[in-house]
Formats: structure tokens, C-alpha cells, sequence
């Protein structure tokens, strides 16, 4: 690895046409086509090493984050790896704190999403190197290797580096049980794609069957444009999945602070798990005042899909405005932030239950539960991982679900590959199926 040297970065915009079967929709984003910017880092290697990375968006806005990533690649470009892995968190301060780029965040918005596609693919870079795939190589770092690559930056506060040893050395002697299990039965999966809002009740109720077939037993609605048809779909849930599952709500930041409770309080005869995203993910108080109010009524508060980095989760904690944790793989700045968050979330003792869907999301997020539960947590118990079945034909990876369980990937990497047909398709808007959607009137380019 000491010689092996980033030769060159590749960004695409990738883009798929979901929104034109309503997937993904929900009450403020209602016409999502599910898209990332995606990285390729290549080396100077000679078995041609290649690391993969993305960044997931909704369509629109996707080349502004493809221009984030390219004004991060002179940073990149002919840099060692051994240089960077060798230590990770000065090269992630290096890359968040680059005095110009910093502006435009810091350690936000666009230009920390195209901080996390150079991440992800740096990561899958160095567990192919290592012949393992993502959960296995950090399962396998020892405590102080694992610190090692974490910026522990505006969080000491919350969580210091002593305190984040202590925690993964008291899992240390135990850590190979919980993996053996793993490896048999998997991680707890909740799926997604039942109850987009812009499904019909018909469209519902036949995925709903589908999955109890298929032997699910928690379920997430989208939620918020209406109270009464949210009231009459959450009716028609539960007639289809019954009381006993498992079901969550979501109502995608459309609502107010009050507006929240009054909402979740006409939903609790549904005995809603939890409430996610029912405000502004910036808006931290307001999610404390949520949480004291629908907490009695055993409605948790679950966000996290749209916080911005480890500051905004520390603050989150720190007022016990959240009840379920829910990390993002692309939304703040890679494994190595995330590493933070998780480490944090297990000291104020809040369960990590991660976002996924869209665009490899599921592929990259159950690496880090993985993780999280061999190495952190310690337990299953109240912790799951989102699952959506949609665009998995054009992974090269794809998720491996068994008995409604993510089962742990062993191919080398963290899983982030889409199939070369796929990007030369799909890239926007030259691809060909583009072009195709063009040509009969279905999209405007």
C-alpha cells in the first residue's frame, strides 16, 4: 500500500427515473428521481484497485454536488495511501477544513455530501485492499485503530477520545460472539416500500401482502399532506398488517412544532412506534418540546436523515430531543464522522436506527449497524435498518435479505458499486435510457 498512489477521481451524475411511478414520494419531496453523484478514485495500483463512492440526491441539484466533488479532487489526486490511511482523521480534517472550500460549509450542505461520495469511496478503496468487505474491516481495527481515524473536533464536550476507547474496549472480549451470530442471522430490516404517499390504497394493500409473505413484520408509512387520509391509510395499514407488527410514520419535515403534536396525537390510536423527521432537521429545541409531548403517549421522535454533521447530533443528544438515532451514509462526512455519532449515541443511550433506500444507501448503511452492534452497542434490541427494494437490479452488490435481515456482505468493499451498463445509461442526461424517456415525452432534459 506505501507506494500505491490516487491517479485520478471520476465524478458522474447518476440519475433514475422513479418519479414516474410515484417511488419514493413523500409529503415534501413529491416527485424524487432517485440519483447520486458517484466517485471512482483509481490508483497507480497494478491489479487496477479502484475505490467507489456515492453521494445520494433526487434529481435536480445532483450536478452542483458533482462540482462539489470535483472542487475536492485536486485535494486527492496524487496523494499516497498510505498517507491517508495511515492517518485517516488528519487527512478528514485536511479535506473538511481546506480554507476556501470551508466557507461554502463548514462541514455542510452541498459541499459535506460531496465530502462523503470522496469518503465512501476511499473507504471501499481500502477494504478491497484489504480483502474485506466494510463491516469486517472496522470489526476487525482494534479500539485505538478505530479512534484513530475519528476527528474528535466540537464534540469533547459530549465524548472524548478516552471515553470512546473505554466504550469499544469494554465490547472488545465479546465482539467475536456477537459476529458469529451476525454472520447466522443478520440485522433487523424495516421496509419502506409499502406506503409511499403517492401509491393508491390498491397499490398499498398488494405490498402489504406482498411482505407479510415475505415474512416483515415492521412497516414505515409516509405521512403529513392530509390528517384524514393519513388517518384513512394508517386504518388501512393496520387492517392489512395488523396490531401486532411493528409500524413507524414519517412525515418528512413538512410540519410545525405544534402542528406535530396536535397531528401524532389524532395518529397514536394507530400506536405508532415512532414520528420521523415531523419538523425542520435544523430545529433541535422543536424536537425536544415534540419528544416531551408525544413520549407519554409512547410515540418516539426518530431524525437524523437530513442532520448536517456530528455537532448538530451532539447538540440532539444532548437535549434528549431524539429517541432513535438515524444515520445517514452520505448526509454528513463519511464512516469516519459517522464512527463519531455512533460512538456518541451509544454513550447517551439512544438506539441507532439508520436511513436508507434510494441510491446504494441500504448497501452502505448496514456495514455500519454491523458495526455498531458487534463493536458498540452490544444488542439488536430497538435497533433496525431501513429497507427499500427499489433500483437493486442496478447494483453490483445488492443488499442480501433473508428472513426480512440484512445478512452481512463478504464480497471486499463496502458495497458501492453500480453496474457498469447502469452508469453508461443512466448518467444524465446523455444516457441512453434518458435519451429513451426523452424521445416518447416522458421527461424534459
Amino acid at each position: 500500500m506505501s507506494n500505491a498512489k490516487i491517479v485520478e477521481v471520476d465524478v458522474k451524475d447518476i440519475r433514475f427515473p422513479t418519479s414516474l411511478e410515484d417511488h419514493g414520494s413523500d409529503a415534501m419531496h413529491t416527485d424524487p428521481d432517485y440519483s447520486c453523484a458517484y466517485v471512482i478514485i483509481k490508483t497507480d495500483a497494478g491489479d487496477g484497485l479502484e475505490g467507489h463512492g456515492p453521494t445520494f440526491t433526487i434529481g435536480r441539484g445532483t450536478e452542483v454536488v458533482v462540482a462539489g466533488v470535483n472542487a475536492l479532487v485536486p485535494f486527492v489526486v496524487g496523494v499516497n495511501l498510505s498517507e491517508i490511511f495511515g492517518d485517516f482523521a488528519s487527512f478528514w480534517r485536511k479535506l473538511t477544513s481546506e480554507s476556501q472550500l470551508r466557507w461554502i460549509g463548514p462541514e455542510k450542505g452541498v459541499i459535506h455530501l460531496a465530502t462523503a461520495a470522496m469518503m465512501n469511496a476511499l473507504w471501499d478503496l481500502w477494504a478491497k485492499r484489504e480483502g474485506k468487505p466494510l463491516w469486517k474491516l472496522l470489526v476487525d481495527m482494534t479500539p485505538e485503530q478505530l479512534v484513530s481515524v475519528i476527528d474528535f473536533r466540537y464534540i469533547t464536550d459530549a465524548l472524548t477520545k478516552e471515553e470512546a476507547l473505554e466504550i469499544l474496549r469494554a465490547n472488545e472480549a465479546t465482539k467475536g460472539e456477537r459476529e458469529a451470530e451476525l454472520i447466522k442471522n443478520g440485522f433487523p430490516a424495516y421496509t419502506t416500500s409499502t406506503a409511499w404517499l403517492g401509491y393508491s390504497d390498491e397499490t398499498l394493500r398488494q405490498r402489504c401482502r406482498a411482505a407479510l409473505s415475505e415474512g416483515w413484520t415492521w412497516f414505515k408509512m409516509k405521512i403529513g399532506a392530509d390528517i384524514n387520509d393519513d388517518i384513512r391509510r394508517a386504518q388501512l395499514l393496520r387492517e392489512e398488517i395488523g396490531y401486532d407488527k411493528v409500524l413507524m410514520m414519517d412525515c418528512n419535515q413538512r410540519w410545525e412544532v405544534s402542528q406535530s403534536i396536535d397531528w401524532m396525537k389524532r395518529l397514536a390510536e394507530f400506536k405508532p412506534y415512532w414520528i420521523e423527521e415531523p419538523i425542520s432537521p435544523d430545529d433541535i429545541m422543536g424536537h425536544a418540546t415534540i419528544s416531551r409531548a408525544l413520549n407519554p403517549l409512547g410515540i418516539k421522535v426518530a431524525t437524523g436523515e437530513h442532520c448536517q454533521n456530528r455537532v448538530m447530533f451532539k447538540q440532539f443528544l444532548q437535549a434528549e430531543a431524539l429517541q432513535i438515532l438515524q444515520i445517514d451514509s452520505c448526509r454528513i462526512g463519511g464512516v469516519n464522522e459517522i464512527l463519531s455519532v455512533i460512538l456518541m449515541a451509544k454513550k447517551f443511550g439512544v438506539p441507532v436506527c439508520p436511513h436508507a433506500g434510494g441510491v446504494l444507501l441500504c448497501e452502505l448503511v448496514h456495514h455500519l449497524s454491523m458495526f455498531d452492534y458487534v463493536c458498540v452497542s452490544g444488542t439488536k434490541e430497538g435497533r433496525v435498518i431501513e429497507y427499500v427494494d427499489h433500483l437493486t437490479d442496478h447494483f453490483k452488490y445488492p443488499s442480501i435479505i433473508k428472513n426480512a435481515c440484512y445478512m452481512p456482505q463478504q464480497s471486499p468493499g463496502y458495497a458501492t458499486e453500480l453496474k457498469a451498463s447502469s452508469i453508461r445509461d443512466y448518467v444524465y442526461p446523455q444516457g441512453s435510457a434518458w435519451q429513451q424517456l426523452a424521445r416518447e415525452g416522458k421527461v424534459k432534459l
